[in-house]
């Protein structure tokens, strides 16, 4: 299916981002990093690739405003229209060599997410979608969620709160409960990831909390175009400003829900 202008204009920006985080990540460990918290490091690649979309998506739609994880918000003068950004999505990963790490972004129009992409730049794996219009990788191959009804039978996947978040304890006897209902468990590092391969069916279902707007705004968009359903720890519609979020098939968030909801 070819991409419409929207979707050209995010995925020139996600792709001349991409060529700038795998010159780096080939030079990972000269990189300059500086801690901006406890086991959350921002680098220089990071503020580079946001540097690259920011210019690019102004120049092809200006006026419109920002949500970027590292400059916050940036007003525009299209109050209709907000990118939502996170241009490297599993820091963590990338400073320590691992190839699962991606860019993020969305369009949010009136309120709602209307175009995504999560794009990880080391695999060449692009993930989009616009709502209506269907999810995608590599704008060739339909998504489509896991048709799997069974948690026995299923892998989740989810991310686990790192040093200096709350709720260790919490996630613990969560995922304690989990385990003994699901087939496997797993943790890539990135919940944009998480999101995108939910999407694709490579995993039956995804849950984490305490999550940012970047981190799930374009999967939200994903995982729903591919058939799923996206819904926060308590089963409402408002896992963007919660920062939690369930999502897979219908039939396995259903299942997951009352395991969460024990916390």
């Amino acid at each position: 299916m070819p991409a419409s202008a929207l979707m050209n204009v995010m995925m020139n920006a996600a792709r001349k981002a991409g060529r700038k985080l795998n010159r780096d990540f080939g030079e990972v460990e000269n990189l300059q990093v500086s801690v901006k918290g406890p086991a959350n490091f921002v680098s220089a690649a990071d503020l580079r690739a946001e540097e690259v979309i920011f210019e690019e998506l102004s120049h092809a739609r200006p006026g419109y405003q920002f949500l970027m994880e590292e400059r916050g918000i940036v007003e525009g003068a299209d109050a209709s229209h907000k990118w939502i950004v996170d241009p490297l999505d599993g820091t963590t990963n990338f400073l320590h060599a691992i190839p699962l790490f991606c860019i993020s972004i969305a369009l949010e129009r009136e309120g709602q997410i209307v175009a995504g992409l999560i794009y990880n730049p080391v695999s060449d794996e692009m993930f989009t979608a616009e709502k209506g219009k269907g999810a995608f990788l590599n704008d060739r191959r339909r998504l489509r969620v896991a048709s799997r009804r069974s948690l026995a039978d299923a892998v989740v996947t989810t991310g686990i709160p790192h040093r200096g978040r709350e709720g260790h304890a919490d996630f613990l006897k969560e995922t304690q409960r989990i385990m003994a209902e699901v087939s496997g468990v797993r943790r890539t590092g990135s919940a944009a990831l998480d999101l995108a391969w939910t999407a694709a069916g490579r995993f039956d279902v995804f849950w984490e909390r305490n999550l940012q707007p970047w981190d799930i705004a374009a999967g939200h968009v994903i995982v729903r175009e591919a058939g799923g359903t996206v819904v926060d720890t308590t089963g409402g519609e408002k896992s963007l400003e919660t920062g939690s979020v369930v999502a897979g098939n219908p039939t396995m968030v259903k299942a997951l829900l009352p395991l969460l909801e024990q916390v």
